[in-house]
């Protein structure tokens, strides 16, 4: 509905006519012995709801009755119903406006976006620290392509993703992940989650209807594959990473894994048990499917490969920027088999015919020019620093705690004392204090009731270390209390 404002004109429909408001056109075609009420009614509501701002002026009572095909008396009995009302104000020879003394309130868009909980220390993983954002390398790389993108290529993109980007994510992923990467089989994506959504329908159209999910895991595996028709199969670990007889046993013949650093429990898997994994999925004829979520972020000795780069045509691989920039990039990508390829490009025709050109354009820019590797090494060195002062804390406060998964990732788990348990007990305390924390029987699929031992998986990416500090001190003042 095209209103005008304060002061303004009536809207024109081109001819010097006024436009007949959207809102009264259904009114205007009620029964003849209630049309008038009816216009009323719809003007009222116009009015309250906001629609019709304060201050609008509306169109004479003869243009808007020529307009909506009604007689002028109706229009004119209207105006001085509501001008009665106080919804309107009219001036002799100063036309009819919409009254102040009616403000409702416009409607507010709500934000179901996840936010931190509002704890005083919040130690609950899964969020980098978003103020090492690089603005002003993102803002140079957008001006850039904004001056020197061709005019062709803001139209509907290759469904995979730019060529360009696609061969700058080749060369990044074969040189840092150890990945083969042939720009051909790789997606550009809206983050590992659409990444999964595509390898769910892909398996489906396959006719498999289960999936391997390693247990304890993301749920997110869980929910994305189902809202696929693939059913996710929890798989136990061992110390190597998933347990190869539970995987046989399962009947399953595609896998999720984790295998840099497995989540939640840190286990990285063993050059054993990647070979055992791969021997499995080529008996079955099926497929690994290895989310990299943090394969870049390693402290104490050089990254573990990707698992792709031992199969490519058994390993499916997904990765973002989501750890490394922010996850409201939503800027992913999935490099994929063969002979899942065809499904999967398709899909992602279908579900959203292509990446954001632009962002696209950015990123590789970002790449192109080292700024991508420069922010990776800025992450690293911080979230470095940031684990080093979680351990020593935990060491200082809690005393005779194990903490393992350390050497990459944004996440370590920490194992308390059983002076500190029960978890139930230990988890409400910490949580009357204000502090937020998961349990790591949080992850898993099966829950066993209430646990003597308290097992936590602690994230710290998004603190600094003095937050960290004063979180887990908060925590222990609470767990001993």
């Amino acid at each position: 509905m095209d209103v005008g404002q304060a002061g303004s004109a009536p809207a024109s429909d081109g001819r010097g006519g006024s436009v007949a408001w959207e809102v009264l056109l259904p009114a205007a075609s009620a029964p003849a012995r209630a049309r008038g009420r009816s216009l009323q009614a719809a003007l009222r509501e116009a009015v309250r709801s906001g629609r019709l701002a304060p201050g609008t002026r509306l169109p004479s009572s003869r243009d808007l009755a020529a307009d909506l095909g009604v007689s002028r008396g109706l229009i004119t009995e209207a105006y001085e119903q509501l001008t009665a009302e106080g919804y309107l104000r009219s001036g002799r020879g100063a036309g009819t406006w919409v009254g102040g003394a009616v403000r409702a309130a416009p409607p507010r868009a709500r934000d179901l976006a996840p936010r931190p909980p509002g704890a005083r220390a919040d130690f609950v993983p899964g969020t980098p620290d978003l103020s090492l954002f690089p603005r002003t390398a993102w803002a140079a790389a957008q001006r850039a392509v904004l001056a020197e993108l061709p005019h062709h290529e803001l139209g509907y993109p290759d469904p995979r993703g730019l060529p360009r980007l696609r061969t700058a994510l080749a060369e990044l992923l074969a040189r840092r992940r150890g990945v083969v990467a042939d720009p051909e089989r790789i997606v550009v994506v809206s983050g590992v989650a659409q990444a999964t959504t595509l390898l769910g329908f892909a398996l489906h159209a396959r006719g498999l209807r289960t999936v391997g999910v390693e247990d304890p895991g993301s749920p997110q595996h869980d929910d994305l594959y189902a809202a696929a028709g693939v059913t996710p199969v929890p798989v136990p670990l061992d110390g190597e990473g998933i347990a190869l007889d539970p995987l046989r046993a399962s009947g399953v013949r595609a896998v999720v894994t984790t295998p840099a650093h497995q989540y939640p429990t840190g286990i990285a898997c063993s050059a054993r048990r990647r070979a055992e994994l791969l021997d499995w999925a080529r008996s079955v004829d099926g497929f690994l499917l290895e989310d990299d979520y943090d394969g870049d972020f390693r402290y104490d000795r050089a990254p573990v490969g990707a698992l792709q780069g031992l199969d490519p045509e058994r390993v499916a691989y997904a990765g973002s920027v989501s750890k490394s920039l922010a996850p409201g990039l939503r800027l992913g990508w999935l490099l994929v088999p063969e002979a899942l390829a065809d499904e999967v490009i398709e899909r992602k025709r279908t579900m959203d015919l292509g990446h954001p050109t632009l962002d696209q354009a950015a990123f590789t820019r970002f790449v192109e020019r080292g700024d991508y590797d420069r922010q990776l090494r800025r992450c690293q060195h911080a979230y470095r620093e940031r684990r080093d002062a979680l351990v020593a804390a935990l060491e200082e406060h809690f005393p005779g705690s194990r903490v393992s998964g350390i050497a990459a990732g944004l996440h370590v788990i920490a194992t308390l004392p059983q002076r500190y348990g029960p978890e139930e007990r230990f988890l409400t305390r910490v949580a009357a204090a204000g502090v937020a924390v998961r349990p790591l029987s949080a992850c898993a699929h099966a829950r066993t009731g209430d646990s003597a031992e308290v097992r936590l998986v602690v994230g710290y990416a998004h603190l600094s270390p003095a937050r960290i500090r004063e979180g887990i001190r908060l925590m222990a003042e609470a767990a001993s209390g």
